[in-house]
This record gives C-alpha cells, sequence and structure tokens, in this order.
C-alpha cells in the first residue's frame, strides 16, 4: 500500500485512544486504500516541532488533552465553534499550507443526543467543570431553553462556569458537589468527570431517571450508568460521543460525506470489548 494522505491523533497520554480504530474502519468502508491514520506521544512543549516536520502528505490531525488550547498559537485561523469554547479538537492541513483549527466535540455532543431522541430540553445538570464541562455548556447552549445547574467542588470552578454561561448566552447557576445528587432529577444529567468520581452517586439515582450522558467510554459502564440504565433511564455513553465527533473529523479531513458512523462505532465497541 502507498499511502498518499496522511491523519493522526496527538496527545499526551496517548496510547489508551480509539481514534486509529474509529478513522481506519472508517477509510476502510470509503475505500481509502491510500490513507493511513497514526497516534503520537505529543505533549505541548512538542506540539511546535511536530508541527514543524508536518509534509504535503498531511490532511489533518485530531487532538486530544492536553493539546486543545495549546494548539490555537499555531494555527492560522479557528472555527466560531473552537472560538467559542478556546478549544481544538481537530486541525485541517490545506493544500495551500494553512493550519485550521475546529471544534467537533460540540456538534458531536449534539448529535449523540439527538440519536437518542433528545432534541430539546427545558433544563439540564451538569456533573463536574473542566475543559469537557465547557464543551457540554456550548452544546446546551444549541438545545437547552432554561436553566443549567453546574455541579463543582470549588468557588474558583464556579466562577469559571458561570464566566462560560455569560460567554455562551446559557443560563448557568453553581452548586456545591456536596449536593450533586440532587443533579439526577434534571431532564437532561451531563456528567463531565473522570473515572469514579460519580461512583458515589450510584445509590442516589431516582426511580424514574430521565437521561444521563456520561463521557466516559472505558471503563464502560461506569457504576452511575449502570445503575441509570438499570433503573429504565436512557443513558449516552461517551462512545456515543466519540463515534459522532469522529464522523465529522473524518468527514472534513477527507471530503468525503457522509463518513460510516456504524461501521466506525462497530470498531469501537469491538476494539473496547477487547480491552
Amino acid at each position: 500500500m502507498t499511502v498518499t494522505r496522511r491523519a493522526a491523533v496527538l496527545g499526551s497520554p496517548i496510547a489508551h485512544s480509539l481514534s486509529p480504530v474509529l478513522h481506519r474502519a472508517a477509510y476502510d468502508e470509503l475505500g481509502l486504500t491510500d490513507w493511513s491514520y497514526d497516534r503520537f506521544e505529543v505533549d505541548e512543549a512538542a506540539l511546535p516541532g511536530f508541527f514543524e516536520e508536518l509534509g504535503p502528505e498531511w490532511a489533518g490531525l485530531s487532538l486530544t488533552m492536553p493539546l486543545k488550547r495549546a494548539v490555537i498559537p499555531l494555527l492560522d485561523g479557528i472555527s466560531d465553534t473552537a472560538a467559542s469554547v478556546d478549544a481544538v479538537n481537530t486541525v485541517l492541513l490545506t493544500d495551500d499550507g494553512r493550519r485550521l483549527g475546529d471544534n467537533t466535540d460540540i456538534p458531536g455532543m449534539v448529535a449523540a443526543l439527538r440519536e437518542h431522541g433528545i432534541e430539546e430540553v427545558g433544563s439540564a445538570a451538569i456533573l463536574g467543570a473542566g475543559a469537557t464541562a465547557s464543551s457540554a455548556l456550548a452544546a446546551l447552549a444549541r438545545i437547552c431553553t432554561g436553566e443549567v445547574v453546574a455541579y463543582v467542588r470549588s468557588e474558583a470552578r464556579a466562577a469559571e462556569m458561570r464566566e462560560w454561561g455569560e460567554r455562551l448566552d446559557v443560563d448557568v447557576r453553581t452548586a456545591d458537589w456536596a449536593d450533586a445528587a440532587e443533579a439526577l432529577r434534571a431532564p437532561l444529567v451531563i456528567a463531565t468527570t473522570p473515572a469514579g468520581t460519580t461512583d458515589a452517586l450510584a445509590t442516589a439515582v431516582p426511580e424514574r431517571p430521565t437521561t444521563l450522558f456520561d463521557v466516559l467510554y472505558d471503563p464502560w459502564p461506569t457504576e452511575l450508568a449502570g445503575r441509570w440504565s438499570m433503573f429504565g433511564g436512557a443513558v449516552v455513553s461517551g462512545l456515543d460521543l466519540l463515534v459522532h465527533q469522529a464522523v465529522l473529523q473524518v468527514e472534513q479531513m477527507t471530503g468525503r460525506s457522509p463518513a460510516p458512523l456504524e461501521a466506525m462505532r462497530h470498531a469501537g465497541e469491538k476494539a473496547l470489548a477487547a480491552r
């Protein structure tokens, strides 16, 4: 196989990334036999040097932590979506040498929710206040008509979430993490915290839960998601998000649309099952 076009995911740590599995599955389905997709361990200090080595065969890059903000000064421009949260997870390398940044996490969240029948909600709750929480707020700006309550551990984080709310034109109220069990009664709950953080909340799942969007995918299900499903609630997983944002990346990088969503999802599920 002669590779004429290259793409990859960068980040640190990166060994766990499912992006190569998803993108390669798309290439196979689309018949793009001359495309390759790899992963590279790259931190903030090494990122400028990596960019300097990119040749004309490169079509695009996927970025994970800690590079989503660090990459912005290296780009020739970013989309309004990326600018709304100061985070880029997709870099397109154009034929005329430009580096353009976008954020597919936000529309990916919206698409994952819509796939589960969530087109609009009157209110929502967010568990956590990190970078993923700001993307969740940006997604909610598109589908939530009322208040979003963010449950956080510190006043500094609370202030950040209120600032993001103002910037994104979302009505945000903050609450202490000690009261996070109250979040579970919201019409839509988005859990954006690291693995294990929400385990203690599993016993507080209400008898008739609504919809939980848990951005984790490994390990899966989380304690909270498992209990939520057991009680009959709808669950959107981190794999749903990963696949939908990757679909948008494939379409942008290859120029082929639509990307094969189901083939990519199946490949992701198979890879997770093998872990």
